[in-house]
């Protein structure tokens, strides 16, 4: 194996931020922009799809490319937020406040990926930023992070055998993905468009024609809101259900209760949290089965079904779009993160019921909901052994 030195991150990649477009005017078509709100754990999230579309006279210089590595310089989350950008995602520009990374002739674009998604980066970005209501960190400072760089040959060994860890991990997203997409399709053929009931009479209702023998339902009728809340205590270890814990991986993170500090909800098997922060992006956990000493962000409303063989029913049903805009227009609070829903409201969305079609329903989602948790457990072992062997690779520890 070739030799080691250390380099700063600014040595071994070129470094830069983007155009402050905050101060022109956005459009509903053109290109996308990045900006700070859309980076978050690992991916992009489009909540705020802002668009350029006027003439820029810099549109090369600040566009991105596929591989390049986007870091958010502000938020809470700042060290954390951070996504690969992907062919799929193009064309992009670059905002201000987010910071792109891109090789040089001396290092892999996949080999600085896995030192910027490093414990070791996300520790010393924690160590150097400053604010404290909204932590920021300057571009120097993320280029003056240093680690160990091999030889172009061994970084791609490297690279390799993590790849091929991330490999199986992307294809269970891709799978769950589809997954997904089957079962939102089918509750919307059966519950919303109606199709497998077209040959029988319809009748009118508060939402329309629906099939006869149907009626019209609210959600309180088929679950409860179970706010039981919890004190963290020091000397226990949790299963936090988070909202950063849902966008990185949508498993819960253990910690002690001593780093957790506030109350919390108590979470159990056959729940669905809805996060109520910030509602135009989406998050909606199933939990078939909880971790040990699992507790949830008081961020979320904790739902459970009255008879747990419709608990697929209702998380699909939340899940439906037409359902969840009906959520949407009940918000109340300004914009972005000070905006909420409610439980109360939500218990109150009426839907069209037919319980043994909701039943059939969801002996089908069942399934797919079981396949789906599968996969993310797998994925959580294999990121395990993933994060285990990374610093060893990256500090050349283990030969390769």
């Amino acid at each position: 194996m070739g030799e080691w030195k250390t380099y700063k991150l600014c040595e071994v990649a070129d470094l830069s931020t983007g155009f402050p477009f905050d101060g022109h005017k956005y459009a509903k078509e053109g290109q996308r922009v990045v900006r700070g709100d859309n980076v978050t754990i690992g991916e992009l999230r489009w909540d705020k799809d802002k668009r350029w579309n006027e003439p820029f006279a810099r549109t090369e210089e600040f566009s991105l490319r596929e591989g390049d590595i986007v870091i958010g310089m502000d938020g809470s989350r700042v060290g954390r937020n951070r996504a690969q950008i992907k062919a799929d995602d193009l064309p992009l520009l670059l905002a201000q406040r987010v910071a792109c990374v891109r090789h040089n002739e001396k290092s892999l674009q996949k080999f600085l990926y896995y030192q910027i998604f490093s414990k070791n980066f996300e520790n010393y970005i924690k160590s150097v930023h400053t604010g404290t209501s909204i932590p920021h960190v300057s571009l120097k400072q993320i280029g003056d992070f240093s680690f160990q760089v091999p030889d172009l040959s061994t970084q791609r060994r490297i690279a390799g055998i993590l790849g091929s860890l991330d490999d199986k991990i992307e294809l269970n997203r891709r799978i769950n993905a589809n997954l997904e997409a089957q079962a939102q399709a089918l509750f919307q053929s059966w519950f919303v468009d109606f199709e497998p009931f077209r040959d029988g009479p319809f009748v009118d209702s508060q939402l329309g024609k629906i099939p006869q023998g149907w009626k019209v339902e609210a959600l309180s009728n088929l679950a409860t809101v179970i706010k039981k809340g919890i004190t963290p205590s020091n000397a226990e270890t949790y299963s936090h259900y988070s909202i950063p814990a849902y966008d990185d991986a949508h498993f819960p993170e253990k910690q002690s209760g001593e780093t957790i500090k506030s109350g919390k909800y108590i979470v159990y098997n056959n729940s669905i949290l809805l996060s109520k922060l910030n509602p135009r992006i989406k998050r909606l956990w199933f939990i078939k089965t909880a971790e040990e000493n699992a507790i949830c962000s008081t961020e979320f409303i904790p739902i459970q079904t009255k008879d747990t063989d419709l608990i697929s029913f209702v998380y699909y049903l939340i899940d439906n779009d037409i359902f969840y805009q009906h959520a949407l227009s009940l918000v109340n609070g300004a914009t972005g993160s000070h905006q909420r829903f409610h439980a109360e409201d939500i218990m109150q969305i009426p839907f069209a019921w037919n319980k043994v079609a909701a039943i059939d329903f969801a002996q089908k989602a069942n399934y797919i909901l079981q396949k789906i948790e599968d996969n993310i457990r797998e994925n959580q072992t294999l990121s395990a052994l993933r994060d285990t062997l990374l610093p060893k690779l990256i500090a050349g520890e283990i030969s390769c």
